[in-house]
């Protein structure tokens, strides 16, 4: 028997033994009767977290080891366990985190095609990995990028913040938005949205323009409680997610999610507390 040279040897070794988890071999396709799709609830959207919601029409039980988002358009993120077994049901839903939005200076981008990657064992079989097409143009991941890549374009321009200053004044809490320049263009702030708990007004329709020549202004809003429930209290996810829609130089208005510094948060919620008569619960 003919001797392979050392270095050929260790190469044909690693070569056979390239089959397992995390190797370059290709996947295979969807077990039968099992497909993915995208969600996300309420609670996912502050901690950047979607769902895969599978859905196994066969008789058989397939395995989740882990379980992956890739697509050009955001960041691909580490395989996430999940070590789920799913029988035939409607739907079963995976968590997994997703990565930051890939923007364009200048213009939102198109959505890209999506896959999920996932290991998956059917039976007693090992696992294997298998990559689901996402249906594309996906509507979810279309929304998460627009919204992403609007606030992009916005905070290329200017810095929005909860000013350090909120006082009561009467039976709402006033205080302003900080407007900083970072680059060029006359930015508009149309209006602040409200939230889950809070609405936010103003008298000011706009709030402000900060002129080109201009680096930084103030825009006051008054905020009220929107829910004075102790369940709404007790189940708050968004509470402090406050949409502040802005444009640059006349051109498209766009949405940046605002969120005041702990420290204010805390002071809103004892100021709800109070005002809608739970402060001593």
């Amino acid at each position: 028997m003919k001797c392979l040279p050392p270095a050929l040897s260790i190469v044909l070794l690693l070569t056979g033994c390239g089959a397992g988890r995390g190797s370059s071999q290709p996947p295979v396709t969807p077990p039968s009767g099992v497909s993915v799709s995208l969600a996300q609830w309420r609670s996912d959207e502050a901690a950047h977290r979607l769902q895969v919601a599978v859905r196994n029409t066969s008789e058989t039980s397939v395995h989740f080891t882990d379980i992956q988002l890739v697509t050009p358009s955001f960041t691909t993120l580490p395989p996430r366990g999940a070590d789920a077994s799913i029988g035939r049901t409607d739907r079963t839903d995976l968590p997994i985190p997703y990565g930051a939005a890939n923007c364009t200076p200048g213009r939102l981008p198109e959505v890209r095609p999506a896959t999920v990657v996932a290991h998956v064992s059917t039976g007693s079989e090992p696992p294997r990995r298998v990559v689901f097409d996402v249906p594309h143009p996906d509507p979810l991941l279309t929304r998460l990028l627009r919204d992403e890549c609007s606030e992009y374009l916005i905070k290329q321009t200017v810095s929005i913040e909860f000013g350090p200053e909120w006082r009561l004044s009467g039976k709402a809490m006033r205080g302003d938005l900080m407007i900083t320049r970072r680059g060029a263009g006359t930015v508009t702030v149309t209006g602040i949205g409200s939230t889950t708990h809070y609405i936010a007004t103003s008298d000011h329709h706009p709030l402000g323009v900060l002129k080109a020549a201009e680096q930084r202004m103030e825009a006051p809003v008054e905020l009220t409680p929107g829910n004075c429930t102790p369940h709404a209290f007790a189940e708050a996810k968004k509470a402090f997610l406050f949409p502040v829609r802005a444009s640059v130089d006349g051109g498209e208005e766009r949405v940046i999610i605002v969120v005041p510094p702990k420290p204010q948060q805390d002071r809103l919620i004892a100021y709800a507390l109070e005002a809608c008569g739970l402060g001593g619960n």
